[in-house]
């Protein structure tokens, strides 16, 4: 059996929405250089719908393909519905990850919802706290 299943392999050789939205909606940056990956969503929000959706990331193969199925995933859906995308939601349209990459999919959850708590933040709009990472605790990506 592959290590790899075929969508982790073709999100990583062709990842889809690579990129930068200069004017970007919403950004959230999680991971960190000692655990060796970084992502960093942008989001366009237009009447509460993510119409466009980019992404930056430093890592590995699974780190790649997880934001890029991020991505593809919550592209064109509503806002509160890109607030429900899991790890495990992500980690499964990949057609599963290694248990030693799950973090992957965990960190693309995460960077999506740090870009929508920059979106909100922008945009005065209210948010329950406890649905966002505490990147200073989180113990994924950034905690010590």
């Amino acid at each position: 059996m592959a290590l790899y299943s075929e969508k982790v392999m073709d999100h990583f050789r062709n990842p889809r929405n690579v990129g930068v939205i200069e004017d970007a909606d919403g950004v959230g940056e999680v991971g960190n250089a000692k655990c060796g990956d970084i992502m960093k969503i942008y989001l366009k929000i237009d009447n509460d719908i993510i119409s466009d959706v980019k992404f930056e990331t430093f890592g590995c193969g699974s780190a790649i393909a997880s934001s890029s199925m991020a991505t593809e995933l919550i592209k064109g859906k509503p806002v509160s519905e890109a607030m429900t995308l899991t790890n495990k939601a992500v980690a499964e349209a990949l057609d599963g990850l290694p248990a030693h990459k799950l973090h992957c999919s965990v960190l693309a959850e995460e960077a999506i919802k740090a870009a929508l708590k920059d979106y909100y933040d922008k945009n005065g709009i209210e948010y329950d706290a406890s649905l966002f990472p505490d990147c200073e605790s989180c113990g994924h990506c950034c905690g010590e």
